[in-house]
């Protein structure tokens, strides 16, 4: 029996052809220039020195605070801000604050909060001065709580902390505590449950604030948790290092045990799109080292099970005297250098963003360069990109519509609106009225769009090759405006650039489930940023809708939004080529003789024609 001729042998497609557009060379050798900043990355990390306190004896007394906090969360446990018994605690406050000598200041302030309408709160402000200097330490803690209340841990251990650390450093104490260099401030904010309005309040127009140096925030101290610091801001900003390593080395000496902090990855997260529930936010974002001492979760607690007995004196101690060691280090006017900027902690060190972000530009490099390579290849084939910019310029056009649509709503008062604060992280609800009428929009503008988007022939191979260059072109401006915008935002844009860049080797040959394996890599990073929000503020499924309320509120920047459009447009494109639904731009030969909207306009007014015609007709029928 003859032996059967040796199949062919399967050549592998030449570099720089139509199966193998991206040059992998270019690709690779390019990451060698992430080499250098990595190297200064590594030269930039540094351990911040703590300050440290005088030996003065403690005068914390944690029965007397746990009792304070007690009577607070048993007087008045229901005490949103603008309710009966927000007025009732802050008259209590200032109350207990009197007999030390202070004079507490009222500073009434009203904001609008989604689902609650305009609310009236207030701070209230009690100063021991110094002879010395007006610059101010400032020592916060909310009083209000849910309405679900008793808000024992959170927030009634904190303002009792700061009654007790208000009568350790009382005007008419005698000693060297007397002998301030700095003005110490107490401040107990209201509406802080409402996306921390009191502290916004107070670090917009309070007269003291353009002389506060730090601020020390205690929120919900004595849990059974271990103690925790919270150190960003609303924009892509951080605490101050000496701040935050003087306050953990003090609650450290105190527990016997480090504080939590967040993670690299979430601290990176939270850089790339800045998110913050607590009021140390809008002192950093305004340059001023603030640092958030707590023992509850990212998520606040719903107020069930936080009644007195949620109160734990030990803990509530340790925190206070680890408090009042750090104000008496700062008391020695040493200031806090550097100031607030992007860094990322781990453990006792600090990363300078400014180097994270020399790296994070760096790992574009490798891209662009693919990206480049890849149109010029095209211009030397003579492959025409322009109808595959055209097309991804509907796409765009489409998904911009999407945007203006939101906006209009958004000014319409369509969506739950209030102040540019976070909002509570329950109840994201969106009204289904609104939401069916912008689906109208969007579906109109999507007819309108889709008669340039949909294919009409077969594509050739070099169509849908430059349908490729064109969205990678495409997410290359994208990146670069991420770059001017938020270079810490790139985390999130990365891994579709570099997923994505391989899509043209994978054209020919490759299973259809393996481009789309690759293509949904590519959605990695806004994955992670919804992770982020679904589990560790426990909003599940919620997050995307949350995540554009802030939009909508104005607390994410609209530049972000504009950003967000151009790469899902890019990524539309990709899906429609991975998909086989891609055509290019047609020239004016394959176009309809009418646009899009004239189309729909006339199929319209002729439809309205006939309808009115047709009575006309049928009475005519009848007299015939």
């Amino acid at each position: 029996m003859a032996a059967l001729p040796p199949a062919p042998e399967r050549r592998r497609a030449r570099r720089g052809s139509l199966e193998r557009p991206i040059n992998g060379r270019l690709y690779r050798g390019t990451w060698l220039f992430v080499g250098l900043p990595l190297l200064i990355l590594a030269f930039s990390v540094a351990r911040p020195a703590a300050l440290q306190p005088p030996n003065l004896p403690p005068a914390f007394d944690k029965d007397a605070a746990a009792a304070l906090a007690k009577t607070l969360a048993t007087t008045y446990p229901i005490r949103p801000a603008g309710s009966a018994g927000a007025r009732g605690a802050a008259a209590w406050v200032a109350q207990q604050l009197e007999p030390y000598g202070y004079t507490v200041r009222r500073e009434p302030f009203e904001a609008t909060v989604p689902g609650r309408g305009t609310v009236k709160g207030v701070n209230l402000v009690a100063v021991t001065p110094s002879a010395l200097s007006q610059r101010a330490i400032v020592v916060m803690a909310h009083r209000d709580d849910a309405d679900t209340g008793p808000g024992g841990n959170d927030n009634a251990s904190g303002t009792a902390a700061l009654i007790e650390l208000a009568r350790a450093y009382a005007p008419a104490t005698t000693g060297r505590r007397a002998r301030l260099p700095y003005t110490i401030l107490f401040l107990s904010t209201d509406a802080a449950t409402d996306g921390g309005l009191g502290a916004v309040e107070f670090a917009a127009h309070s007269p003291e604030r353009r002389n506060v140096v730090a601020v020390l925030n205690l929120d919900a101290i004595a849990g059974a948790r271990r103690p925790r610091l919270v150190l960003n801001g609303d924009t892509p900003r951080s605490a101050s290092p000496g701040l935050a390593e003087t306050v953990r080395s003090q609650i450290a000496g105190q527990t016997g045990l480090d504080p939590t902090r967040a993670s690299g990855l979430r601290q990176l997260i939270d850089l790339g799109f800045p998110y913050s529930r607590f009021e140390q936010a809008p002192f950093v974002t305004r340059g001023i080292p603030a640092v958030t001492i707590t023992t509850a979760p990212d998520r606040p607690s719903d107020g069930v099970g936080d009644g007195a007995g949620a109160i734990r004196p030990v803990r509530l101690g340790q925190i206070g005297r680890a408090t009042q060691n750090t104000i008496d280090a700062l008391q020695q006017g040493v200031a806090l250098a550097p100031g607030p900027g992007s860094y990322l902690f781990l453990g006792s060190r600090i990363v300078r963003g400014w180097a994270l972000e020399l790296v994070l530009i760096a790992c574009l490099l490798p891209f662009l360069a693919g990206a480049v390579d890849l149109f010029a290849r095209c211009r030397r084939r003579r492959i025409r990109v322009a109808p595959a910019l055209r097309s991804y310029r509907s796409r765009l056009g489409f998904w911009a519509w999407c945007g203006v649509v939101f906006g209009i709503f958004t000014l319409l008062h369509a969506w739950p609106g209030g102040a540019a604060r976070p909002p509570a992280l329950t109840g994201v609800h969106w009204p289904g009225g609104a939401l069916v009428g912008a689906g109208v929009l969007v579906f109109l503008g999507w007819l309108v769009a889709r008669d340039r988007l949909i294919p009409r022939r077969d594509v050739s191979a070099e169509e849908i090759l430059a349908g490729h260059a064109a969205a990678l072109l495409a997410l290359g401006v994208v990146a670069l405006l991420v770059v001017a915008t938020n270079p810490f935002a790139l985390i999130f844009v990365l891994p579709s650039l570099h997923v994505w860049l391989w899509l043209p080797q994978l054209r020919e040959g490759a299973p259809r489930w393996v481009q789309a394996v690759v293509l949904a890599a590519g959605f990695a990073g806004v994955a992670l940023l919804l992770w982020s929000f679904a589990g560790r503020y426990g909003l599940g499924w919620d997050a995307p809708w949350y995540i554009a309320w802030l939009f909508a509120l104005g607390y994410a920047p609209l530049p972000g939004l504009a950003i967000a459009i151009g790469w899902v447009a890019a990524a539309a494109q990709l899906v429609s080529i991975v998909s086989g639904r891609y055509a290019p731009y047609p020239p004016a030969a394959e176009r309809p003789p009418r646009g899009p909207l004239r189309e729909i306009v006339r199929r319209a007014v002729l439809a309205e024609r006939r309808r009115r015609r047709a009575p006309e007709s049928e009475r005519r029928a009848l007299h015939g």
